[in-house]
């Protein structure tokens, strides 16, 4: 008796099966990249009310992060500078700048300036600065090196994974103390060696349970 079915039809379940699970896999992969903080947010940019230069300031000029961003050291967050520490240069440098009337007029009516905020952390998971830069993760570790910044942009990530790689391996990340505001500093050859030193002399032990940054 005659098939109804030429034989190829055999393979067309098997084929199919197969089709699908490649197609569940890449639409997975698709959106596990795509739809990532790495591809959506890195790269972020606004512009600000002010075109700071973090590339003069920082990295032309050498002025350390901590001028600015004072309370870094000693709280969980990294403060944005009050105007009256931008016109402490300012009252002598470019004082009469068409650039810096915002500056100059918040300043005087004790109005501050709202920044947009670009290295910004999901309100659900807690971060501490302080607790970073005196275990010596250095600023460019989390916020890319904005000394060769004009325009402040967000270079890494800030996803879970990306803290909990850290969390998991902080040797790489870590350096002397006095060097954690430097962004020309460069890890020496035996940084695994220098990285499990201090690691054990300040006894770090990141969290990676849950309740470590979800309080």
């Amino acid at each position: 008796m005659a098939q109804i079915f030429p034989k190829w039809t055999n393979y067309l379940g098997p084929a199919t099966a197969v089709g699908v699970v490649f197609l569940l896999a890449g639409g997975v992969g698709f959106f596990w990249f795509y739809g990532s903080p790495k591809y959506t947010d890195v790269g972020y940019r606004p512009v600000q009310p002010v075109a700071y230069s973090h590339k003069l300031h920082a990295g032309d000029l050498g002025i350390d992060c901590r001028y600015c961003h004072t309370s870094v050291e000693y709280s969980n967050r990294a403060n944005v500078p009050p105007l009256a520490t931008c016109m402490n240069c300012h009252k002598l440098v470019k004082p009469d700048s068409p650039k810096l009337a915002l500056v100059r007029d918040g300043f005087k009516n004790d109005m501050p300036i709202h920044w947009t905020r670009v290295n910004d952390i999901p309100d659900f998971a807690y971060f501490d600065h302080s607790m970073h830069i005196t275990q010596g993760i250095g600023c460019i570790e989390c916020h890319g090196n904005v000394a060769e910044m004009e325009v402040v942009t967000l270079s890494k990530p800030l996803s879970m994974s990306f803290c909990l790689e850290c969390h998991r391996n902080p040797e790489p990340h870590l350096r002397p103390l006095n060097e954690v505001t430097n962004m020309r500093w460069v890890a020496p050859a035996n940084q695994a060696e220098l990285g499990k030193l201090l690691r054990a002399e300040r006894n770090i032990k990141p969290p990676e349970d849950c309740s470590g940054c979800h309080r």
